[in-house]
């Protein structure tokens, strides 16, 4: 059986591909772009195809002799990812029908109660489950609520909420009823589903077998964590726009999609039946404890085995062109600041140094400059810093890396990174490990800005007094850390 999945640089993506290749699968994965993959430890197990779901013409190749299709792309974060998700369905569905697949497999959000006003991200996967419901191909629709899981936006909102502020002031909505799920049995049901019969075209609530307020899933998440136990006092002022701010500075997740997570929390979020086990069997043992599903996370937080996080997939704003090539930069305006080092260790200590930037190791140069450009990125809605990375030693192509993106890895000789705060054009920062004589090396640092209209080369101009103390210390502190390593 083949099995096409969509999202597979996304957090359930991500998990779920391995999952099915380790039952014997065959895998296709979608991605808008191949190389986003090229890292991935399973790559070379899957058959990565590239095409992008709000143009037609470039799906026919991806569906071609699938039986199964996973539908786990969103477009959370974008200003208008209620259209974008429409037209990604809209097309999904065209190509999944034209193609002949058996069946479509679809990971939403819980059914919004018909006495509430939805949220506009929870009315937006009700709509794409309703347009794969629609489409004429068999669909499982699975909706869940808050996934708990190492690196998903929901975990990690939790986690740094509850370690952070050991008294808060919070919104009322902290007393509705939720029904988390833990990552493993959401993945159980959705390999399980491609094992439906054929007359299945319909929808399942799933759910983990404790129902809990989020004042609830804190405090026992506190217990778990070994913290004393938080002061929690709701507030009715409190609206979900001022709850995401509240969010976006406490925690890692942007308010782009702090929002739209809270939002989804106003209403309560309860599976109203369990029909699924009718069809796929819960895991042997049952389904996963809240305390055990947070115990589980936690474990590969502490040992830097999170295989994806929410921020895998590319931010809204993030530049879809990589960094230009050409040597007259396309007939733009491109400034640099280019800086090396002779280092005496060799390229491999180097190297060393170089991938391990960012996270809990930092840059290398001045802090305090970083922090706050991090904070004014998330002041403006940016990423900022927190965002931190997946692994503390080793990245991959296409994942987050504070307010960066990687975009290119030459094992033991080139980083590169594409800038994801918000700045009036586009930016990318290279890092180079280079061999010298006498088993020594060489740093090479290059930082290239290219303007976007008037705001852009104000920008740079205002900044570039500090690059010698930002990035002239960051590339003299990098090379002096590479000769310290042992």
């Amino acid at each position: 059986m083949r099995c096409l999945v969509t999202g597979a640089t996304g957090y359930i993506g991500g998990r779920l591909v391995p999952l099915l290749l380790a039952e014997g699968y065959t895998v296709r994965c979608l991605a808008r772009k191949a190389g986003r993959l090229r890292d991935v430890p399973w790559a070379s197990a899957a058959e990565i195809v590239q095409g992008d779901l709000s143009q037609p013409d470039t799906l026919p190749a991806a569906f071609a002799d699938v039986d199964v299709a996973y539908f786990l792309v969103h477009s959370l974060g974008r200003a208008d990812f209620e259209a974008a998700d429409r037209t990604a369905a809209t097309n999904f569905a065209a190509a999944a029908r034209a193609a002949g697949v058996h069946r479509i497999v679809y990971l939403g959000g819980p059914e919004p109660a018909t006495e509430a006003v939805p949220s506009p991200h929870l009315r937006s996967r009700a709509e794409v489950g309703r347009i794969l419901l629609a489409s004429g191909v068999p669909t499982a629709v699975l909706r869940a609520a808050v996934i708990i899981g190492s690196g998903s936006a929901s975990f990690e909102m939790l986690r740094y909420l509850t370690e952070r502020l050991p008294a808060m002031i919070t919104p009322r909505w902290i007393n509705n009823r939720i029904q988390p799920i833990a990552i493993r049995d959401v993945l159980t049901y959705l390999a399980g589903c491609t094992a439906l019969p054929a007359e299945i075209n319909r929808g399942f609530d799933i759910g983990g077998p404790d129902v809990l307020t989020f004042r609830e899933m804190m405090q026992r998440y506190a217990q778990v964590a070994g913290l004393r136990r938080r002061i929690i006092v709701p507030v009715r002022p409190l609206t979900p726009s001022l709850s995401s701010h509240w969010i976006g500075l406490i925690t890692p997740v942007p308010n782009a999609i702090a929002r739209p997570l809270v939002e989804s929390l106003i209403q309560e979020a309860v599976a109203h039946e369990h029909d699924i086990a009718r069809y796929v069997p819960d895991p042997p043992g049952g389904l996963t404890g809240f305390e055990q599903a947070v115990t589980l996370a936690l474990a590969k937080v502490r040992d830097a085995q999170v295989e994806t996080r929410w921020s895998n997939a590319s931010g809204p704003d993030a530049p879809a062109e990589p960094l230009p090539t050409d040597p007259e930069w396309s007939g733009g305006t491109a400034y640099t600041d280019s800086r090396e080092q002779a280092v005496n260790a060799s390229p491999t200590a180097l190297w060393r140094i170089i991938e391990g930037v960012g996270g809990e190791h930092g840059w290398y140069s001045f802090p305090l400059a970083w922090s706050v450009r991090g904070w004014l990125d998330r002041i403006v809605g940016g990423v900022g810093l927190r965002r931190g990375r997946r692994d503390p030693h080793h990245l991959q192509v296409g994942e987050a890396l504070d307010f960066w993106r990687v975009e290119e890895i030459i094992p033991g000789e080139l980083l590169r990174l594409r800038a994801e705060m918000r700045l009036p054009g586009r930016a990318w920062l290279e890092m180079r490990a280079l061999p010298a004589e006498d088993g020594r090396s060489r740093y090479q640092q290059r930082a290239v800005f290219m303007p976007r209209g008037l705001a852009g080369h104000a920008y740079w101009k205002s900044v570039a007094p500090f690059h010698a103390v930002v990035f002239g210390g960051m590339a003299r502190n990098i090379a002096r850390n590479a000769e310290q390593t042992p």
